[in-house]
């Protein structure tokens, strides 16, 4: 059995046969969570997950990008879109947030990379920033776990959750879980050094690990020296497709891949790979 922790069925690239593929993840024994990226994608990841009685999750949550209009293109990655402008708004996402089958925030975070620099300026920082901390806020008073977004942004993030956790630990509110061991979840997509993934560790955040490590070597090292404990198998899907996909449209079975290339570096076998990380995922996720 694998868990997928970050799938994203709920996109557009799966307008016509999502649950297709989502059979084919089933039927595979690979489990998946949908994640949202916007109010009407984390609507839909609901919608998917509630089909299925066994299997299928869902996150909801407002994504750095659809902050403000813009294009995406990474033709080093084959990520292209438009995105939407959308304003949070806490208690329309509260709302999802009590449905059984959401198990995170996410992906909520800063995202400071963009081909156009002139799309990154001091009040967009800002403008993330803000929205994040609102989002941080809804995760502690849901008492779920996060999947956070994160590029070129690191130290930023770090700070920003050393500031929230201690902020907690005096706050008056009561919230489910209130303290240093609430804000938990996954750095998704993590494309740091070994030193940031330390500090993230010692905060006892997970990292997350897709496609980009069958094509890449600069994720070798870190991956070895990364505790199996804290990490999680992700597709990113419909991107990222992994070798021997690579050029197609990604999809949750393929997480296979990922977990065969963490078996290689680290020299251990498939079923170690999947056994522990899909213990860490039911245990982070509560699945």
């Amino acid at each position: 059995m694998l868990i997928d922790t970050h799938a994203h069925i709920n996109f557009n690239a799966y307008k016509d046969d999502g649950d297709e593929a989502i059979k084919r993840a089933l039927d595979q024994g690979v489990w998946l969570i949908n994640v949202g990226s916007q109010y009407d994608t984390s609507r839909r990841a609901i919608d998917y997950a509630r089909k299925y009685p066994k299997g299928v999750y869902a996150a909801i949550g407002l994504h750095p990008h659809h902050l403000e209009e813009m294009e995406i293109d990474e033709k080093e990655v084959g990520v292209k879109y438009k995105t939407r402008k959308e304003e949070f708004d806490f208690e329309k996402y509260w709302e999802l947030a009590q449905e059984p089958k959401v198990v995170a925030i996410g992906e909520i975070g800063l995202d400071y990379k963009s081909a156009n620099s002139e799309q990154r300026t001091a009040n967009s920082r800002e403008k993330q920033k803000e929205v994040f901390k609102q989002q941080l806020e809804l995760a502690q008073q849901s008492n779920l776990p996060i999947i956070f977004h994160c590029r070129e942004a690191y130290e930023d993030l770090i700070e920003i959750l050393e500031n929230f956790k201690s902020a907690c630990v005096d706050c008056d509110f009561g919230c489910p879980g209130a303290g240093i061991g609430n804000l938990r979840g996954v750095i998704h997509c993590f494309c740091g050094d070994l030193k940031t993934a330390k500090r993230f560790l010692e905060m006892d955040i997970y990292l997350g690990f897709n496609g980009l490590i069958t094509f890449s070597e600069k994720y070798d090292q870190l991956i070895k020296e990364t505790p199996l404990e804290k990490i999680l198998l992700e597709t990113d899907c419909p991107y990222l497709s992994p070798v021997p996909r690579r050029g197609k449209r990604n999809e949750p079975s393929y997480v296979k891949f990922v977990a065969e290339k963490i078996a290689e570096i680290k020299k251990i076998s498939f079923d170690e790979v999947a056994e522990q990380t899909t213990k860490n995922a039911k245990e982070l996720f509560g699945i």
